[in-house]
C-alpha cells in the first residue's frame, strides 16, 4: 500500500510564552501543500523482518539511524498496543527537504499511522490517531487532520478553518540552510500578539505584508543575510506575500494566478516548486 505523505507551511507564527515544561505556547496557521514525499509498506515474511519492521529510504539523504526514524517509531507504537501487527517492509521516498519547516518528517510519522490503521484494519478513530500523533511530535497531529488549521498550544490544539488558497500561485524556495530549531526559539523574546493569526488572515492577502509575521524570522534573517534577500527576490518577482515557514529555511511566496515566477530568479540549487 502506497501513500503520499504532503508538507505545510505556516502562516504566520507567534510565540507567545514558555512554559514549565520547557515547550513554547505559539499560535499559527497550518496550511496544506502538494510537495509530497512517497511512502510504501508491504507484509514481510517474518525470517526477513525478526525486529518487525524492515526500513529503507531513497532520495535524500536521511540523517541519523533507523530506530531514530520518526516512521519506525510510529509502526513501533501501533505495534505496542496491537501485537499482531505482522512485521512489515517500509520504503520512504524522501522529496521535501529536512530540517526546512515544512513538517516533512512530522508528515511521514503520521501518514504512517494512518497507512498502518488502514492496511491493517486497525479501526482507529481519528481523535486516537491524534493522540498517537502527538506522543511522536508537536506537529504531527496536524496531518491528521490535512487542512488549514488555527494551531494553538505547542501547535497541537488544532481548530479547522475556513481558507483556500487555490485561487493564487505558491511558490516555495528552500536554500539548504538548516536552522537549529532550539537556536532559533533561544532567539526570540515570547510576547502576545496585538492581533491574533486568526482575525489577520481573514483579511485580504495584500494586507497580510503589513500584519502577518514569522516571529523567527527577525533573529534568522539577521543571522543568515541570504535568507533576507531570498525574501526580498519573492516580492520582486510579485509576491503579495512572501514569508518563512516555521524556523526556516524555506520561504514562500503567495502571488497571483497570472503573474509569471522564473526559477532562474533564484540561486542555482535552491530547491523551488511552484504550485499553480
Amino acid at each position: 500500500m502506497l501513500i503520499f505523505p504532503n508538507c505545510k507551511i505556516n502562516l504566520g507564527l507567534n510565540i507567545i510564552r514558555k512554559r514549565t515544561d520547557g515547550y513554547h505556547d505559539l499560535e499559527t496557521v497550518f496550511y496544506p501543500l502538494p510537495v509530497t514525499d512517497a511512502l510504501e509498506i508491504i507484509t514481510a515474511e517474518k525470517t526477513t523482518a525478526q525486529t518487525g519492521i524492515v526500513f529503507s529510504s531513497s532520495g535524500l539523504n536521511i540523517d541519523g539511524n533507523t530506530e531514530s526514524n520518526l516512521c519506525v517509531k510510529a509502526y513501533r507504537m501501533l505495534k505496542k498496543d496491537f501485537p499482531d501487527l505482522p512485521s512489515i517492509k517500509m520504503h520512504l521516498h524522501k522529496a521535501i527537504p529536512m530540517g526546512a519547516g515544512l513538517g516533512g518528517g512530522s508528515a511521514d510519522a503520521a501518514f504512517t499511522l494512518m497507512l498502518v490503521n488502514n492496511k491493517f484494519n486497525l479501526n482507529l478513530s481519528t481523535n486516537q490517531l491524534i493522540n498517537y500523533a502527538l506522543q511522536l511530535g508537536s506537529d504531527c497531529p496536524f496531518f491528521i487532520i490535512n487542512k488549514p488549521c488555527f494551531a494553538t498550544g505547542r501547535g497541537e490544539i488544532l481548530e479547522a478553518i475556513s481558507l483556500d488558497l487555490s485561487a493564487y500561485k505558491i511558490v516555495i524556495v528552500n536554500p539548504g540552510i538548516h536552522i537549529n530549531t532550539s537556536w532559533a526559539f533561544n532567539q526570540i523574546k515570547p510576547a502576545q500578539p496585538n492581533i491574533s493569526i486568526k482575525e489577520i488572515i481573514k483579511q485580504p492577502i495584500i494586507n497580510w505584508k503589513d500584519q502577518l509575521q514569522n516571529d523567527f524570522e527577525k533573529s534568522v534573517l539577521a543571522h543568515y543575510p541570504e535568507l533576507q534577500q531570498l525574501k526580498e527576490q519573492l516580492y520582486a518577482s510579485g509576491a503579495l506575500y512572501a514569508a518563512m515557514s516555521g524556523s526556516g529555511s524555506t520561504f514562500y511566496g503567495i502571488f497571483e494566478k497570472t503573474v509569471g515566477v522564473n526559477i532562474r530568479n533564484f540561486s542555482a540549487g535552491y530547491f523551488v516548486k511552484i504550485m499553480e
